[in-house]
């Protein structure tokens, strides 16, 4: 398969901080190297450096959606598929937008639910899922380059467990289906019934079991082990119409023994086998 592999190294409005180490540090760790293994031609792109504001996390995190947005639809072009590496959630817009998808799955420890109006740390990547949905920032989410904001029952949440009680209630209100991670291939059927036909697949590392590989400060005990997570998002790589990947939050200051790189590898692997690419 041809893919682009598509860098986006920002954390918070900050280059290469924090998660914006993780792109790099997934690449140094061998993906390039494993996908070719398995018979990908890759061509890996940095967004660069983006916007005038160094430092302000709202401006540059939309300004970085912007570029990814971009750098997706030229993979598209040229008939590549898009892997997206990056340090925030929010930069699925980006992928969502480059791609046209027009339905989610969301793979994530956290609801990413808030909006400005129900956020209590003001946590930007906290409202990431809400702005992909459209409930907030929807003037700063269409200056991404094709940007439609995804309907809530073409959402799948997978294991969402760390939640506060705004974005259990939004999950009240709104249609979005919600899985644990052995359970979500289950759901797929619905996701199609529902409209499903270009399917973003956001994958948050921190998903995983903070006690099995911890990927960043945020993470949480529960939640499946490596080979858990890769057996669900190949079923689901089988049974939806995936047009492109995120992989987003992997902060290398918390992984000493750099255990996650080859996690990495191995799960893009199985994806993309499991999308028809070669094994």
């Amino acid at each position: 398969m041809k893919l682009s592999l598509i860098l986006a190294p920002y954390d918070s409005g900050h280059h290469h901080a924090g998660c914006g180490q993780g792109p790099e540090a997934i690449v140094a760790g061998g993906l390039v190297e494993e996908l070719t293994l398995h018979g990908h031609e890759v061509v890996v792109e940095d967004i660069g450096k983006v916007g005038d504001t160094p430092g302000r996390e709202i401006a540059t995190g939309f300004a970085v959606s912007e570029a990814v947005a971009g750098k997706v639809k030229e993979a598209n072009a040229a008939g590549r598929f898009p892997v997206v590496l990056c340090g925030n959630c929010l930069t699925a817009v980006g992928s969502v937008a480059g791609e046209g998808a027009d339905s989610i799955v969301w793979a994530d420890q956290h609801g990413d639910l808030n909006t400005p109006d129900t956020s209590t740390s003001g946590f930007l990547d906290g409202m990431a899922l809400a702005t992909v949905l459209g409930q907030c920032w929807r003037p700063m989410a269409g200056s991404a380059p094709g940007f439609t904001a995804v309907d809530p029952s073409r959402c799948l949440l997978v294991d969402g467990r760390d939640l506060d009680s705004a974005e259990k209630r939004t999950l009240e209100r709104l249609p979005v289906l919600r899985a644990q991670c052995a359970d979500a291939p289950r759901i797929a059927d619905t996701l199609l019934a529902n409209g499903a036909r270009r399917t973003h697949l956001h994958i948050d590392l921190d998903v995983l079991d903070a006690d099995v590989l911890q990927v960043n400060r945020y993470t949480w005990p529960g939640g499946p082990d490596p080979d858990r997570l890769r057996e669900t998002m190949k079923a689901l790589a089988r049974a939806v119409p995936v047009a492109g990947i995120t992989i987003s939050a992997y902060d290398p200051a918390f992984d000493p023994q750099g255990e996650v790189p080859p996690v990495v590898g191995q799960l893009l692997v199985d994806i993309l086998e499991a999308l028809g690419g070669k094994a």
